[in-house]
């Protein structure tokens, strides 16, 4: 039945991370979402190794759509 699936986006906006960064991202999984950032993040910022308090960041700004 199709009106009983749930389809969920998730949802990032790099500004909730690095003020007046453009780049948002939305994916059907957070593994997607999470891979489209950590490339935005190597290419943009520069940041290849991720600490445990940026990865916490980024996932407490991932939103449901």
């Amino acid at each position: 039945m199709a009106g009983s699936e749930t389809h969920t986006e998730k949802y990032i906006a790099c500004a909730a991370i690095v003020p007046d960064c453009p780049f948002e991202a939305t994916a059907t999984t957070e593994e997607e979402l999470l891979q489209m950032v950590a490339s935005h993040a190597a290419h943009d910022h520069g940041i290849n190794d991720v600490s445990p308090e940026l990865a916490a960041k980024v996932k407490a700004a991932i939103q449901n759509r």
